[in-house]
């Protein structure tokens, strides 16, 4: 049975689907930004990788742009199911323990069988159905993710609007990576990540 895709409204600008897409990478500093200016998300422990959906098919790169959809094949089925005709989903994949945190030496040994617990855990769209929205802000294209991963296997990566301080000692608490801050209302043109 073929999977409807739905096209959301036009937003960014009309542009061919990119290739391989330089992610911007989390810098580590000494201190959690604070104030209005910065949204906070869970940093998890596993593979960073983009996904490339076009032609009722998925890829996924690496962040240095190699194909390994080969390995994450478990994820290019889910990705599958994205509701638009073609993006461009950065994310991490990750194998989620029952308390929420997540272990690369875990994924590691994973992906040397058939790996069914692997998951993909979105957290920006740069490509939506023949638009490149890069340079729309932060909260917008989380919100258009969010819409377009509603009834996937895909897990959305939530945005904390609270002190950053405060979001890295809960972050502690229950054991998680760390913290990765971003500008609100940045597009990619400015960074994204600190």
């Amino acid at each position: 049975m073929a999977f409807q895709r739905q096209k959301p409204a036009n937003i960014g600008v009309k542009a061919p689907l990119p290739g391989f897409i330089e992610p911007a990478l989390a810098t580590s500093i000494e201190k959690v930004p604070s104030g209005e200016r910065w949204i906070h998300e869970i940093k998890f422990d596993g593979y960073r990788v983009q996904v490339h959906l076009a032609n009722e098919t998925a890829k996924i790169f690496t962040r240095r742009g190699h194909d390994w959809t080969h390995r994450f094949k478990k994820v290019a089925h889910d990705a599958w199911r994205i509701k638009a005709s073609s993006a461009v989903v950065d994310g991490e994949i990750v194998v989620p323990a029952a308390d929420g945190t997540t272990d690369f030496s875990v994924l590691q040994n994973e992906l040397k069988g058939k790996s069914k617990s692997i998951v993909l855990v979105a957290f920006d769209l740069l490509y939506l159905n023949g638009r490149d929205i890069r340079k729309l802000p932060l909260l917008q294209r989380k919100a258009e993710l969010r819409k377009i991963l509603s009834g996937t296997d895909i897990q959305f990566s939530e945005s904390f609007e609270i002190d950053g301080r405060e979001m890295f000692a809960h972050a502690c608490k229950l054991g998680l990576e760390g913290v990765v801050s971003k500008v609100r209302g940045s597009g990619l043109s400015n960074g994204t990540h600190e």
